[in-house]
Formats: structure tokens, C-alpha cells, sequence
């Protein structure tokens, strides 16, 4: 592969940092989990965004979470047609061979995702509804809870829709038929949560309410 190159330096330095630092007084653990394999309990669907990091937010030590990650945490309706599709590849082996019991979906505030859809669907990104831009066929996900999105000011509008995020995500999740299954033998629970970056409050999406509060 001739257009590979090496690691940046700086990486280097931190690799060899962790592995004489964090690896070497975890040893143990770490030739367990390879070993042992994984046996986590959770399944978080985040967004790829760099400043959400989900273990830190819950206390989880490596092998604790199966998390999959993408843009603006958005998982699709349940489609076999055949194709390529990462998202419910993720979904169908965390419940069908992990065997996870909670199955959670973590949005957040300043979601470039969410701008992005909310911006193509407002007319201000028209370069998003071009069929061949990736982000944008990803984001009609979301285009059906941005039409149905209350007047009002842009800034709340775009609050609403990142939470929208997450509940279209868990509805989507109830089309696959292994989660709605374990769900109703009671082997799975359904979670949904936004966190704000900023402050660090946590709220999580209640059933009776229908609403987020804070954890």
C-alpha cells in the first residue's frame, strides 16, 4: 500500500507511554479480557463526535461496553435488502451473539450531525441533498423528525431535534424483530440518553413523561 505512512511521532510517544504506564499495571486484566472475550452487558450507540468519550461518563473499565459509533448516533429502520449496512451489522451481533441486556442510545449537544441535518433540511446546505454526499442520505434518517419540529427559535429547534435523534434511533431499534423479542421476554431493555458536553448534566428519556430529565 504505497500511500500509507507511519504513525505520527506523537503518537508513538503516547502508544509507548501507555504500554510501560496503564498496560503494565493492568497486565492481568488485559491478557483476561483477550482471553476470556467479551462479555458486556451494554451496548451504547454514540455519536462519532471526538468529545463524547462514553466509559469515562459512566465509570466503565475496558470490556464493560460494546459501543458503536457514528454519525449523530442514528441507527436506520431494520432493512435486509443485502447491502452494507454497518449500523444494523453492530445491533444484530450485540443482541444475537453478546446477548446484551441494555441497549443504549447516547445523543449530545453541539452534534455536527444534527447542525447538518438541520441545515440541509432548512435549505442552507444544499451540497447534503446531492445523492452522492454520504452525510446527507445518512441524516434523511432524521429529516422526518425535523419536518415535524414545533416553530420557533433556531437554536431550541436544533436542541429538540438532537433528542430526536435519540428517539428516532429507539424506534428504529423496535422495527429489528431480535430486539423487540428479548425486549418482551424481558433479556433487553431499551435506554435513551443526551448528554450536554458542556456541563456534563446527563438526562435520559422517561416513558411515562415522554420527556428527557436529568439523571
Amino acid at each position: 500500500m504505497p500511500t500509507a505512512r507511519l504513525l505520527p511521532e506523537y503518537l508513538v510517544r503516547r502508544y509507548h507511554g501507555w504500554k510501560a504506564t496503564t498496560y503494565e499495571e493492568n497486565k492481568g486484566w488485559y491478557q483476561h479480557l483477550a482471553e476470556d472475550g467479551q462479555h458486556p452487558r451494554c451496548m451504547v450507540i454514540s455519536c462519532c463526535d471526538s468529545r463524547v468519550h462514553v466509559e469515562p461518563i459512566f465509570g466503565a473499565d475496558q470490556g464493560e461496553f460494546f459501543v458503536h459509533r457514528n454519525i449523530a448516533n442514528l441507527v436506520p429502520p431494520h432493512n435486509p435488502d443485502g447491502h452494507h449496512h454497518g449500523t444494523s451489522a453492530a445491533v444484530e451481533y450485540a443482541v444475537k451473539a453478546l446477548k446484551i441486556n441494555h441497549l443504549i442510545v447516547l445523543g449530545h449537544s453541539r452534534c455536527g450531525g444534527v447542525q447538518g441535518c438541520y441545515d440541509m433540511c432548512s435549505g442552507k446546505a444544499p451540497e447534503l441533498e446531492e445523492k452522492d454526499s454520504f452525510i446527507g442520505r445518512w441524516m434523511d434518517i432524521l429529516r422526518p423528525a425535523y419536518e415535524a419540529l414545533p416553530e420557533g427559535d433556531d437554536a431550541e429547534r436544533i436542541h429538540q431535534l438532537e433528542q430526536s435523534s435519540v428517539l428516532t434511533s429507539m424506534r428504529n431499534l423496535m422495527t429489528f424483530p431480535y430486539v423487540t423479542e428479548n425486549m418482551e421476554a424481558g433479556r433487553l431493555s431499551l435506554h435513551g440518553l443526551w448528554v450536554d458536553i458542556s456541563s456534563g448534566a446527563l438526562q435520559q428519556f422517561h416513558p411515562e413523561t415522554r420527556t428527557f430529565t436529568t439523571v
